[in-house]
């Protein structure tokens, strides 16, 4: 599949949204035929998200996945059975050589944005790559970990804005970023909703959130002209495993991309 093709070029902004991890397959099937059924309505470029593994947690004891075969191999099912591209994190250039055989993007996480030899790793499995930008880094240095990928022979890459360390344990999104790596580093621009809503380092080691504003940091991601948007979802996100408490309830998405579309159709 030529992901970039198929996901950007057009006027309508694409959709990453899926659950924080494969928890298992009839989630996963749940939510993706949910999804799709929103977005082919609504004209929607849609790519399912879903991580198979969870390597960067606070606690010992927190959940990280049900396997690694496991959690890919329902991936590849979402995959073939909804004909949609599916996208995950990796962690390791060993990761990427795996991922790479189930899926068509690689996800970068935030704090390994940098990692010179995951980047090249990702980007010679000739896969499209995500790169979320740390939160540590201003829009404008991203630019040279797209080089990285570039310069390793792939040009199929985009970045995401992820929110930036506001103190210990606060995020915030600076919506002139978008416009500075959609030029700095040419190529989408996506803008991770729920992400950028974590509170992260609370004294309990289980990272806080505030969905209330998914809407709100949709809508300007939106207004500003981000190519994309990326928004994990859960059924339940009181009983989600990971990422619950920044989640957006599933039965809430179709609401909100219904706003999202007639903004980007006033603004085009």
């Amino acid at each position: 599949m030529k992901i970039l093709d198929e996901i950007t070029g057009q006027r309508m902004f694409f959709l990453l949204a899926g659950p924080c991890v494969i928890e298992g397959e009839e989630m996963a099937l749940q939510i993706a035929a949910h999804i799709v059924k929103i977005t082919d309505k609504l004209g929607i470029p849609y790519v399912f998200k879903g991580s198979f593994k969870k390597a960067n947690r606070s606690r010992l004891d927190s959940f990280t996945g049900i396997g690694d075969e496991k959690a890919l191999r329902i991936l590849a099912k979402v995959r073939k059975e909804f004909q949609i591209p599916v996208v995950t994190d990796i962690h390791s250039p060993e990761d990427a050589i795996k991922a790479a055989e189930y899926v068509d993007v690689l996800q970068i996480p935030a704090f390994l944005c940098r990692q010179t030899d995951l980047l090249i790793a990702a980007a010679q499995t000739g896969r499209m790559v995500n790169i979320k930008k740390g939160q540590f880094l201003s829009p404008d240095a991203m630019r040279f970990a797209v080089d990285k990928i570039r310069e390793s022979g792939n040009k199929n890459v985009m970045v995401t804005e992820r929110g930036t360390t506001f103190g210990y344990q606060d995020l915030i999104v600076d919506y002139r970023g978008i416009r500075i790596m959609q030029e700095s580093c040419c190529c989408p621009v996506v803008v991770d909703v729920t992400h950028s809503l974590q509170q992260p380092n609370q004294s309990s080691g289980v990272t806080g959130g505030q969905p209330e504003l998914i809407e709100t940091i949709a809508k300007a991601g939106i207004a500003v002209g981000a190519d994309g948007i990326f928004i994990e979802t859960h059924p339940d996100p009181a009983q989600a495993k990971s990422d619950g408490a920044n989640m957006l309830r599933l039965d809430l998405l179709k609401d909100l991309l219904q706003k999202l579309v007639r903004i980007r159709q006033a603004i085009n």
